[in-house]
């Protein structure tokens, strides 16, 4: 089965923001940006598509012709938590610190692990392989992204954010 990830555009977002569950805008490059990604996709046949909940990734896949993609809350993004929207260097937490030695394993102050991640984005994947669908569309986000890269084998769990593909990109797996 080949997986099709389609990052969503760019943000509009101070730089150093904390994100991720949020609902965060796009940027108002968004149709130039949604465009290079549709042009990426033509041509391509997917049996299943799937989109992350945010508007985000559900406004580039109706802008893709894909309104109707299937809603999956796995594949959001991260959860930060009480962290959500704040400058990172404006946090006030213990876990702060944590988090950043040990992101694998620890978890923002009412959020998630990459691990929590890693374990809902898994299960995902694993009921795709499961079904033995041909081609798989997913709109989603980095963490996504990142997860996958780790469960096909290209990136440690420890270098997974070393190779977060960029705003708009599109990756082809093989699962």
């Amino acid at each position: 089965m080949k997986l099709y990830i389609a990052r969503h555009t760019s943000v509009d977002v101070p730089q150093g923001t904390c994100y991720g569950h949020t609902d965060v805008p796009l940027r108002n490059t968004f149709n130039e940006e949604a465009e290079a990604v549709k042009q990426k996709l033509d041509g391509l046949h997917f049996d299943k598509v799937y989109t992350s909940p945010l508007s985000r990734c559900t406004r580039l896949a109706s802008f893709c012709g894909f309104e109707n993609a299937i809603r999956e809350k796995r594949i959001m993004e991260i959860n930060f938590g009480e962290w959500e929207m704040k400058p990172f260097d404006s946090i006030i937490d213990p876990r702060l610190q944590d988090w950043f030695n040990d992101f694998i394993h620890v978890r923002p102050t009412g959020g998630e692990s990459f691990i929590d991640l890693y374990g809902r984005v898994t299960q995902f994947l694993e009921e795709l392989k499961k079904e033995e669908t041909g081609n798989v569309l997913l709109f989603a986000h980095g963490g996504i992204l990142v997860c996958t890269q780790v469960y096909t084998g290209m990136t440690e769990m420890s270098k997974a954010f070393e190779f977060v593909p960029p705003y708009g990109s599109v990756a082809e797996f093989e699962l």
